[in-house]
This record gives structure tokens, sequence and C-alpha cells, in this order.
């Protein structure tokens, strides 16, 4: 019988476990953040600034895959020349890759 009374929880104050929990959700949110949060930040800026430097006679090439060479830009488009006097017109956002 005394065994059985060792193993009963003592009485106490939560406060401990509140802590704990608390340290452990903060630990849970940094992982995410600088596991996924601020790579995807990085990664959005270094794309905005791949299309904002985009300049007439780069080769690029479309979400789509087509392949072609900026002639003309707007603010939200440009035109690409894609062979043969064939001109086509792309959002900025559609370029994936950019070959100077």
């Amino acid at each position: 019988m005394e065994f059985l009374f060792a193993m009963a929880p003592q009485g106490g104050d939560g406060g401990g476990s509140l802590v704990s929990t608390l340290i452990m959700f903060g630990a849970i949110f940094a992982i995410f953040y600088f596991m996924i949060i601020r790579p995807q930040q990085k990664k959005a800026k270094e794309r905005e600034k791949l299309l904002s430097e985009l300049q007439k006679g780069d080769k690029v090439v479309t979400s789509g895959g087509i392949h072609g060479t900026i002639a003309g830009l707007e603010e939200k488009t440009a035109l690409l020349d894609i062979g043969n006097n064939v001109k086509i017109k792309v959002e900025r956002s559609a370029i994936s890759v950019v070959n100077k």
C-alpha cells in the first residue's frame, strides 16, 4: 500500500507548466520564422528585384516556357520578341528566368 501513495501526484501550483508551455510556443514560432517565413520573404525580395531590373534586350524565359528577348517594357507588362519578328505581350510576373 505504501507504494501506491508514493506514486500519487503531489499537490502544488501549476505555474511552472504555464511558463514551460509559453517557452515551447515561443521556440516553435522561432523555428517557423527562421525556417519558413524568413526564407520566403528573402526569395520574394530577390524576385521583386529581378523583375524591377528588367531591361530591353534581356533574354528571358516565362513560367510557361516561352523563350524570348525583351523588346519593350511597360509598368506591368513586357513585350517579348520570340523570333521571326513575332512579338507577344506578357505580364512581368510571368517572367521566371533572366539571362543577360
